[in-house]
């Protein structure tokens, strides 16, 4: 199996993932991401490459953080050791230091024993596919080893976060004086930063989950559970709550009844208020498989073509850099604006929504009424042969038929995980039951064609 997976490298810590394995990614990560003109170009003058790194606060970045910048610098390269912030902070540090690329220690939404490792680009980009596999290959390979004064340092990076918030509190034109937000930062990178940035705009904020221990992250709280931040924001009276995940790279929503503004919605928001005001690029949504049929539908309706990737927001990415749009995203809140940003920023979304809100003075609710919301049902299908999911001629013959029968009324996706040892079964309807009934259909296709 590969080694990474839709984003990273992911696993249980001191499981499969281990400071061994942090080290050696590393080490090849060196080798690889330090190739090209620009590196050559600083060897020349005599200067060592340069990587910022970064984690999450679970318990295990702090040795696999440490494995990392061992990794980095026992290859040469100068390691900036920004602490714990969120990915898209990393991502952003890594264009505005010039850095040659960047280290991400986080495993995400997922539960507190799990880690990752996320790998940047210079200017902050997630990696194809193709250089991705080309640094599992050199994890076998021989490594770098200079000696003497041609080793990395590993430096702190101690104005990191600062420098996230000016860029954060730069990308609004309004300020949201007079709003009430309620904040849900997952016990994760998110907060410290996230409640600075909203207070510094002028919003009354309320914060919940933002007591990080190392084993709390998204335990009950942030994006994967929305529960209890629909109770805060009725509580309060607030006029909008937002949720990051462990690493901040999401944002959901609730409105000020506590129902959930999802990705999609939040998605179809920005986009009607960016080609209202001339800013979305190509008048282009790029958004996932995975998005609502409500989405396209809505969308068509004011004029805004959508393009259609595979799950995963570098796929977004790498469309939007394709084409040249400004706007992109998936259901699940990764949202990319890229005048701002190069990857998801849960933080710079939450902010744009809410200045949505004041700059038009309509509530969230209202706003997110653009979008109808057809049923959506999703089945994961465990204990499965993924690898032929897409080939099986039963489940073909299966799918074909749901489709037939909901015609432009639904939608049918059926996909192998690219993170987990499953098939996901996702059915849209005009009715839940309707989804509902499909979906477990297809399902029990799938179960029993694909059995292990």
């Amino acid at each position: 199996m590969p080694l990474f997976g839709t984003d990273g490298v992911r696993g249980l810590a001191n499981g499969p993932l281990t400071a061994d394995l942090a080290l050696t990614l590393a080490q090849a990560t060196a080798v690889v991401l330090g190739q090209g003109r620009t590196a050559d170009a600083r060897r020349a003058a005599g200067k060592r490459l340069t990587a910022v790194v970064a984690r999450d606060p679970r318990v295990s970045g702090e040795f696999l953080t440490a494995a990392v910048a061992a990794g980095l610098a026992s290859s040469g390269v100068d390691v900036l050791e920004a602490g714990v912030l969120p990915t898209p902070a990393l991502a952003f540090l890594v264009g505005d230091r010039d850095a040659d690329f960047g280290v991400m220690v986080s495993a995400s939404h997922n539960p507190a024993p799990d880690n990752g490792i996320k790998i940047f680009a210079r200017g902050g980009v997630k990696l194809p596919d193709e250089v991705e596999q080309r640094i599992e290959a050199a994890m076998t390979a021989p490594k770098l080893q200079p000696t003497g004064e041609k080793v990395g340092r590993i430096i702190r990076f101690s104005d990191a976060e600062d420098r996230y918030v000016v860029h954060l509190l730069g990308s609004l034109d309004v300020r949201l004086d007079g709003l009430r937000v309620v904040l849900d930062c997952a016990h994760g990178a998110a907060a410290g930063v996230s409640p600075e940035t909203f207070r510094d705009v002028g919003a009354e904020v309320i914060v919940i989950g933002a007591d990080p221990d190392g084993l709390n992250i998204n335990d009950g709280v942030g994006s994967t559970h929305l529960d209890q931040l629909a109770r805060a924001v009725i509580a309060h009276g607030a006029d909008i709550g937002i949720a990051h995940d462990g690493d901040a790279d999401r944002c959901l929503a609730v409105d000020a009844a506590g129902r959930v503004v999802d990705g999609d919605q939040i998605m179809a928001i920005l986009a009607v208020s960016m080609r209202e005001r001339g800013l979305l690029a190509n008048n282009t949504l790029v958004a996932t498989v995975m998005s609502n049929l409500g989405l396209h539908r809505a969308m068509s309706a004011h004029g805004i073509r959508v393009l259609q990737t595979a799950v995963g927001d570098r796929y977004v990415l790498e469309e939007m850099n394709a084409g040249g749009h400004s706007l992109g995203g998936e259901q699940s809140g990764h949202v990319i604006m890229s005048e701002y940003a190069t990857t998801g920023d849960g933080i710079l979304t939450g902010l744009h929504l809410a200045a949505e809100m004041a700059r038009t003075g309509r509530t969230l609710a209202e706003l997110a009424s653009i979008m109808t919301v057809y049923p959506q049902v999703l089945v994961n299908v465990k204990d499965v042969d993924r690898t032929r999911a897409s080939t099986d001629e039963g489940v073909a013959v299966a799918v074909a038929a749901v489709k037939a029968e909901l015609g432009d009324s639904g939608r049918v996706l059926l996909r192998p995980s690219g993170t987990e040892p499953l098939v996901r079964v996702m059915v849209e309807a005009a009715s839940e039951d309707d989804a509902h009934r499909h979906a477990d259909a297809l399902a029990t296709v799938v179960r029993e064609r694909l059995a292990l």
